[in-house]
């Protein structure tokens, strides 16, 4: 995959808050000496490390925690890049976005660095740099290991190189799998004259599994427009499954249909345009979302975390 050259998207080792400060303090004021627009969408106590690094000059830039903001990390593309970027037409930005932090949990790794991957195709040939900091003493090596497939740019304690391995291809497709249907999971068939039942069905279900208020609100509509999904796109039917997770109820909805396109969910969606939006909706509403595509169908599974 060529990356061609108006976009940028170097990963950032850092060891310690020296390193990561030396890293990231000048790209920002050299953006901001450009006259670019710049943002800093990292967790909250990098962004608090940051906004007293650069002092009155933190004003000039648009703050984000993307422990909040990028809690689902299929949110991160289209809620605050691109967001970012496309309010500034014509004119290069400057990012820096670490979506990637100790305390992720192991089922919200694989979406993180697919979202690394997909970056790459978001952003392709438009005039934006993305710089990715990864803490090279908290995180494993898997994920270490990922950062050099997803980059083509590798910077470490000031030295800029090419990563050999840059595939973030690869990274798509090794994540592509939600993993096994556990044993306690309560299982519906539909078509497209079951999707009253299917929303009584997921709401009692998830209830029955501790979610409630707002969130089981959202459950319903996500749910919603998976099974609407598969009425139009997977062949008039589909099957919603159920689950517990520790913390979380999960609703999967699983179908014939192929989805072809990996930034399916992640593109922001014109307000001119006619549909194009579930996936997009569910990624907004829910905790995580996991998909899994292949030629047999999809699965699209979505986490709805409990007592939060």
């Amino acid at each position: 995959m060529s990356i061609p050259t108006p976009f940028s998207h170097p990963a950032l080792m850092y060891r310690g808050e020296r390193e990561y400060l030396a890293g990231t303090l000048p790209f920002v004021r050299s953006g901001l000496d450009a006259g670019e627009p710049v943002a800093i969408a990292v967790p909250g106590d990098r962004l608090a490390l940051l906004r007293a690094g650069l002092g009155t000059a933190a004003g000039r830039v648009r703050l984000i925690d993307m422990s909040v903001a990028g809690r689902n990390p299929g949110r991160i593309i289209p809620g605050v890049l691109r967001h970012f970027a496309d309010a500034h037409p014509g004119r290069r930005v400057r990012i820096i976005g670490e979506p990637i932090w100790r305390g992720r949990s192991a089922a919200e790794y694989p979406a993180c660095a697919q979202h690394e991957a997909l970056i790459n195709l978001a952003f392709a040939g438009r005039a934006v740099t993305i710089l990715c900091p990864y803490d090279a003493t908290a995180l494993d090596r898997r994920a270490l290991a990922d950062a050099a497939l997803t980059h083509p740019v590798l910077i470490e304690r000031g030295v800029e190189r090419f990563s050999p391995d840059f595939d973030p291809e690869k990274v798509i497709e090794v994540y592509n799998d939600v993993g096994p249907e556990p044993v306690d999971t309560a299982a519906l068939d539909f078509d497209a004259d079951a999707l009253g039942e299917v929303r009584l069905f997921a709401t009692a279900e998830a209830a029955r599994r501790g979610l409630t208020g707002d969130r089981l609100l959202d459950l319903e509509l996500a749910v919603n427009e998976l099974a609407a999904n598969s009425i139009v796109h997977g062949g008039g039917r589909g099957t919603l499954r159920v689950w517990s997770l520790p913390g979380y109820v999960v609703c999967e909805v699983s179908d014939e249909g192929r989805l072809a396109d990996p930034l399916a969910g992640r593109r922001p969606v014109p307000a001119n345009a006619h549909g194009g939006r579930g996936l997009l909706l569910v990624n907004q509403v829910a905790d995580l979302v996991r998909i899994a595509r292949s030629d047999d169908g999809t699965r699209v599974q979505a986490h709805f975390a409990v007592n939060r």
